[in-house]
């Protein structure tokens, strides 16, 4: 999986307008900082200490080709996606995540491997958001998860078909995430080809990078897609559908994981087919809140 997992960490429908604490933030542009190498031992696309770059600088282009990575300007979309650290973000950020829209309004979403301890058999209970985080800077700070709603039978046996996890974080100043920066949809049976964006941030980098290409089936529980340089770090990262800039909303059809974690190679990424089972959970993850 392409997180940097936790020890062996195997490893959110409302129409919402976005808060004005998300106007200024601008389109699309490329931006090849590269950040510093970041830890953790590795499950699929989690992130992996010590691990050295695997791929060049995503391409300097803005929007790039269907299937090259590019790193995106700070929007309120993409001001929705953040990368995942431990406690605090002395450390290294080994996952990504989104918000989804909620009831309660402070919901996010990720791969269940991020965020669940298999050595342990517990959820890992403390993760931190950073969402829209660039070189250290946070701009609506750090958000603390408070709980983390995993599938039972991925709490046991680590089912591939069942790697997506509902974190719900505590208020931050008395508001919530949503409040702040708004949602995006979640996407149920949405079916096998799907035009998407995936932003993410990959751990040896300290910006996020962004993909758009068409999702294809691999199996009948699992997507596939071909997006450059989603590496270490990218677990968890949204694919996002139909993005309406009217209503600031788009729809989560996917989260990076599942089949190998998220998948061994950099430029081929798979997640979980969102069917009844992550209705259920998100619906689940909604009581619980």
């Amino acid at each position: 999986m392409r997180s940097l997992a936790r020890n062996s960490v195997l490893p959110l429908t409302f129409i919402v307008i976005v808060a004005a604490a998300v106007v200024g933030y601008a389109s699309e542009e490329a931006d090849t900082s590269r950040g510093p190498v970041s830890g953790h031992s590795s499950f699929g696309k989690s992130g992996e200490a010590g691990q050295d770059p695997q791929d060049q600088d995503p391409a300097a282009t803005a929007p790039a080709d269907d299937g090259s990575a590019y790193t995106p300007r700070r929007t309120e979309q993409n001001a929705r996606v953040g990368a995942v650290f431990e406690k605090d973000d002395s450390g290294d950020h080994f996952c990504t995540a989104s918000v989804v829209q909620s009831p309660g309004r402070n919901m996010l979403i990720t791969a269940a491997h991020c965020a669940f301890d298999a050595d342990a058999g517990a959820t890992v209970d403390d993760l931190v958001f950073a969402p829209d985080y660039r070189d250290g800077d946070e701009p609506t700070g750090l958000w603390k998860v408070k709980k983390v709603i995993v599938d039972d039978r991925w709490a046991k046996s680590q089912d591939e078909d069942l790697d997506v996890a509902f974190l719900v974080l505590d208020k931050k100043n008395g508001k919530e995430i949503q409040d702040v920066l708004g949602g995006n949809t979640l996407g149920i049976d949405r079916g096998f080809d799907n035009d998407v964006k995936i932003t993410g941030y990959p751990t040896s980098r300290d910006t996020p990078i962004s993909c758009q290409n068409r999702t294809t089936k691999y199996s009948d529980t699992q997507l596939r897609i071909q997006c450059t340089d989603f590496e270490g770090g990218t677990s968890g990262s949204p694919w996002l559908a139909d993005y309406d800039p009217r209503s600031h909303t788009g729809t989560v059809i996917g989260v990076l994981g599942g089949h190998e974690g998220g998948g061994d190679e950099d430029d081929v990424s798979y997640a979980a087919y969102f069917d009844d089972d992550i209705a259920k959970l998100y619906r689940r993850a909604q009581d619980e809140d």
